[in-house]
């Protein structure tokens, strides 16, 4: 079926590289090409330009600049940092904490800890509302604890946790002599386009991002460490990024990512202004048209771009073929496992069983999202899902949808 529209609304898979950040780039794939590891003039320009991209970071994340360390991917900047730092003080205690609904690439670098090297892991559910609660957070940390891991922004729901909170009160347990070998680890790669990422302000000791959520590059990442924070390195075989992660540096990838963060945090009172208006359009007409629906994470405190519902009596996989079919272009959930037909684990987390889960549907909006299009995408849907519940085996019991944000 061919269609004339085409409407992305999966931003928080990845966003298109802004033109001024392509632009940044674009010299760095041609005429300054030199390795900034080299002892010349070509080697030393490259070098300079990943100085300046460090430096410029550095400031916008208020922490210095040989506490930013560059990376391939928000995966590897989680990894890295837990991984790391739990080898690190392995000696001082093997315990772990964590929440109900990280991305997989905290979740499973716990697990593996747990399985194979001798780790203890707590992991903390989250409320209705996909937030935790702060105080549970706290009062599972013992003191064998190292790493506590705690996303900014669910990737899933657009969830705000209250990682300042839990910082703070880490902090306090440090300053009356407990916690003392704990890291406070936060995943903010959903959050850099739309919350504040001022390191000091979150009391945070490890804070990874990415540059594709903040429409830079794909490929780049970053990992904020804070001084006197130990890692043991994944990788070996160079001296780069202070030997935790070695390899020649993406040095086109760093300018976009400095460039791009620099853009998210000029433009996010814009973005917002622009973003929440069609959030609310998007969730409020799915939920005032279509019947058997359930807005996923707490209506107020989410990021403005982000709309996740679930779709009783249907498969969401199916919806989402249905949508592509009429040039729409949203997910089932995280990114990162999108060819695993599991239910989504944030959802589950909630409390929702397998059935609504299935059913859930990630609208995530972006800078070039219109109210056309959000009037387009309320138009097709309910005509989609009656076509799809018409023919689906699944039944999900009404308990699960009456809720304040359904209907």
């Amino acid at each position: 079926m061919e269609t004339k529209h085409s409407i992305y609304v999966d931003h928080a898979a990845t966003t298109p590289v802004a033109s001024e950040v392509l632009a940044a780039m674009l010299p760095y794939f041609g005429e300054q090409y030199g390795n900034p590891g080299s002892f010349h003039t070509v080697g030393k320009r490259a070098n300079d330009a990943v100085i300046t991209a460090r430096e410029g970071i550095a400031s916008l994340l208020a922490c210095r600049s040989d506490e930013v360390i560059f990376t391939g991917s928000g995966t590897e900047s989680d990894n890295l940092a837990i991984l790391g730092y739990a080898r690190a003080m392995a000696g001082k205690g093997k315990h772990l904490v964590t929440t109900s609904i990280e991305h997989h690439a905290v979740l499973e670098a716990m697990q593996h800890l747990e399985r194979k090297e001798g780790f203890e892991l707590t992991v903390v559910p989250v409320e209705k509302n996909g937030i935790v609660d702060a105080q549970k957070v706290i009062d599972a940390i013992r003191e064998e604890t190292t790493v506590v891991s705690v996303m900014l922004v669910n990737n899933e729901i657009g969830t705000i946790q209250p990682v300042a909170d839990i910082g703070r009160a880490i902090e306090k347990l440090k300053a009356e002599g407990k916690a003392q070998y704990v890291a406070f680890h936060t995943d903010a790669c959903q959050a850099a386009a739309y919350l504040d990422l001022d390191v000091r302000k979150l009391h945070v000791d490890l804070l990874a991002l990415n540059g594709s959520k903040i429409y830079g590059p794909k490929g780049v990442s970053l990992l904020y460490v804070k001084r006197g924070v130990k890692l043991q390195p994944l990788q070996f075989g160079g001296a780069q990024e202070r030997g935790w992660r070695p390899g020649t540096e993406n040095v086109a990838g760093i300018v976009g990512l400095h460039r791009a963060l620099a853009l998210a945090v000029a433009r996010r009172e814009e973005d917002e202004s622009h973003l929440r208006p069609l959030q609310d359009q998007l969730i409020d007409g799915v939920l005032g048209s279509i019947g058997k629906t359930r807005l996923n994470g707490d209506r107020t405190q989410r990021i403005p771009n982000n709309v996740n519902i679930s779709f009783m009596d249907l498969e969401g996989e199916a919806l989402l073929l249905y949508l592509d079919a009429v040039g729409i272009y949203a997910s089932t959930g995280s990114a990162c496992t999108s060819a695993s037909l599991d239910p989504s684990h944030v959802i589950l987390a909630l409390g929702m069983p397998f059935e609504v889960a299935h059913g859930s549907m990630r609208f995530s909006l972006g800078r070039e999202t219109t109210a056309e299009d959000i009037t387009y995408i309320l138009e097709v849907l309910p005509s989609l899902v009656e076509r799809l519940r018409a023919i689906s085996p699944v039944h999900v019991d009404e308990k699960y949808f009456e809720s304040e944000e359904s209907n």
